[in-house]
């Protein structure tokens, strides 16, 4: 059992690397593509080449591999049009018509509340490299942090669909016509990191 805990982080790479090989045959749209898994494969690299000199708890990783290969899968129909009709029937249940309305793909905002799961290995890695040193204040930055990103992202966003232009920068962009789409998205990215902050804490006050 200690062996295979040991290996998970490992494991997570395989499944992520299997799934993205099988999404990068045939894609929707191929420049779509490659602007929404850049971003992915970045960190990927990123954890590979550092896991040697840091590693992450596994349940940083599993959060991590979680939202990659969601906007993995994402990148290969785009947000817009992967098959999520099920997710949607469920989502249409938390009564919640402003952020997941009905007649909308809400894959994408599905996608963006997971966003939120790297405000976990941002606190753990500044607590744990004492950068910070209590447990609230690390809580703090991972989700200020991640509101960062989630904005930055947003105008990285309008960049790429105002220069593209036409069908790729409308897929890429992906509001579906909601005009606060960008806002919405930056909310659920916010919500995303408070609930894996409250898991942070309650498995990191203890140590």
């Amino acid at each position: 059992m200690k062996l295979l805990r040991n290996k998970l982080p490992i494991i997570f790479l395989c499944l992520y690397i299997i799934l993205f090989i099988i999404c990068a045959i045939n894609p929707y749209d191929r420049a779509v593509w490659w602007a929404e898994n850049i971003p992915v494969m970045l960190p990927v690299l990123l954890l590979v080449f550092t896991y040697k000199k840091f590693k992450f708890s596994n349940i940083s990783y599993f959060l991590m591999w979680f939202f990659m290969s969601i906007h993995t899968i994402g990148g290969h129909f785009t947000f817009e049009l992967v098959p999520f009709d099920f997710g949607n029937k469920l989502l249409s249940y938390l009564n919640m018509e402003f952020l997941f309305p009905e007649g909308r793909n809400n894959f994408d905002r599905f996608g963006h509340y997971f966003v939120g799961v790297f405000a976990y290995p941002l606190a753990e890695f500044t607590y744990r490299k004492k950068y910070i040193t209590n447990v609230p204040t690390a809580i703090l930055f991972g989700i200020l942090a991640l509101g960062f990103w989630g904005a930055l992202y947003e105008v990285i966003e309008m960049i790429y669909a105002i220069k593209e232009g036409g069908s790729a920068g409308a897929a890429f962009l992906g509001s579906q016509g909601d005009i606060w789409d960008a806002q919405k998205d930056m909310l659920l990215d916010i919500l995303g990191a408070i609930t894996v902050s409250i898991l942070f804490y309650f498995i990191w006050r203890k140590k």
